[in-house]
């Protein structure tokens, strides 16, 4: 199952140690601390130059922070994965669910969520429901697993990577696509079909 993992997005995923948590990988980490959507999607071509087997995202908080719409992260995040699935349809492609933050912020991330799952499968990512593992009774981030209500103690990223390490195992167990997008489009219109 070895292969080659992009980790993508903001401080959340900056701060991990995925190399050392995923040593039978080989781990590049494109997060920046304050990253919003509109910033990954800009890096999209950076991160698809190195060709990664996987490109595992979690972004869309630091939107929030910026009073960014739902429809505004939803949109951005699909651009995110529409063009990883465009260019490099043989990456294998994991989106995470935004992590709980404050209540006021919580209707927004389970919409912003619910966006996401229904969108994923569309360009053949799987989506990793982080909000059962991480969110308390209000919709925020327990002091246990957060002292900031933001970022992650040592505590939450155990939950996370309790719950990410078997989505990695089943997205590397999914056959690739490995044909681009372009040259099936191209073949549509040699045989007529358009």
């Amino acid at each position: 199952m070895p292969g080659t993992i992009a980790f993508v997005g903001d401080s959340l995923t900056a701060a991990g140690r995925w190399d050392e948590w995923l040593p039978e990988f080989t781990v590049s980490n494109h997060a920046a601390g304050g990253a919003t959507t509109a910033d990954v999607l800009a890096e999209v071509d950076v991160v698809l130059a190195n060709r990664p087997d996987a490109y595992v995202l979690l972004i869309g908080t630091n939107d929030l922070a910026w009073r960014k719409s739902v429809e505004h992260v939803v949109r951005n995040v699909e651009s995110i994965l529409a063009t990883v699935h465009k260019h490099e349809p043989s990456t294998r492609m994991l989106v995470q669910s935004v992590l709980p933050r404050e209540p006021e912020f919580a209707a927004s991330i389970r919409d912003i969520n619910r966006h996401l799952w229904q969108y994923s499968s569309t360009v053949r990512a799987q989506f990793l429901d982080l909000w059962p593992v991480l969110a308390d009774e209000n919709g925020a981030l327990s002091p246990v697993h957060s002292e900031d209500g933001l970022h992650l103690t040592a505590a939450g990223y155990e939950l996370w990577l309790d719950a990410l390490r078997p989505a990695i195992e089943r997205l590397f167990a999914v056959p690739t696509t490995t044909t681009p997008i372009d040259v099936l489009s191209d073949a549509i219109s040699v045989s007529g079909l358009r």
